[in-house]
């Protein structure tokens, strides 16, 4: 099943910058085949359901080694059952409105 998703990823514990373990994320997220849309406030993320899910899983794996004893995570699905859509295509609507 398609996936968008919203994420954002926070450690906790590691100081007031957080843009080291934003780019190690957005590296796990492009590794993984995913298309990405980064964000002031998180990252858009467009692919397979299970390829996402285990992404990010693999996002906490790696700021857990970077060394953030905890993280908070907000995560916003939507999936579409009745046409196949993307990231790009959901901007377009909103510009073409304009």
């Amino acid at each position: 099943m398609k996936l968008i998703a919203e994420l954002c990823i926070v450690p906790i514990g590691t100081g007031v910058s957080i843009s080291g373990y934003v780019a190690a994320c957005e590296r796990v997220l492009k590794d993984a085949g995913l298309i990405t849309q980064l964000h002031a406030f998180g990252t858009n993320v467009e692919g397979d359901w299970d390829r996402v899910v285990q992404a990010i899983k693999r996002c906490h794996e790696v700021v857990h080694e970077m060394g953030a004893p905890r993280i908070m995570t907000t995560i916003k699905f939507s999936t579409r059952m009745d046409r196949d859509q993307s990231l790009q295509e959901k901007l377009d609507s909103v510009v073409a409105k304009l």
